[in-house]
């Protein structure tokens, strides 16, 4: 993978936590994964940045919640929100 696709990763995580709205507290995540996004960008001296998060935007709400679980992950963050994205998941997959 490269910096570009991880680049990518984080930002739909970012965004697929954004869109959980029936989590309170997202805004500790969300911050959480920001502050992630900016070291990442800062240790791999990305300067342009807007090109991949609006492709990451893009991506359809599926994706960016799988992208999230793998963020979600790395920052140990809470098995309460982790179910939730799962829940999310199995509900877009039945309504296909």
């Amino acid at each position: 993978m490269d910096k570009y696709d991880e680049l990518k990763m984080l930002y739909g995580a970012y965004y697929g936590v954004m869109d959980m709205d029936s989590y309170k507290t997202k805004e500790f995540v969300l911050k959480d994964i920001k502050e992630l996004i900016n070291y990442f960008i800062e240790e791999n001296n990305i300067i342009d940045t807007k090109e991949t998060e609006m492709l990451a935007k893009e991506q359809p709400l599926i994706t960016r919640l799988h992208d999230s679980l793998i963020v979600l992950k790395r920052l140990d963050a809470s098995l309460e929100l982790t179910l939730l994205i799962k829940e999310k998941i199995n509900e877009l997959k039945h309504a296909k």
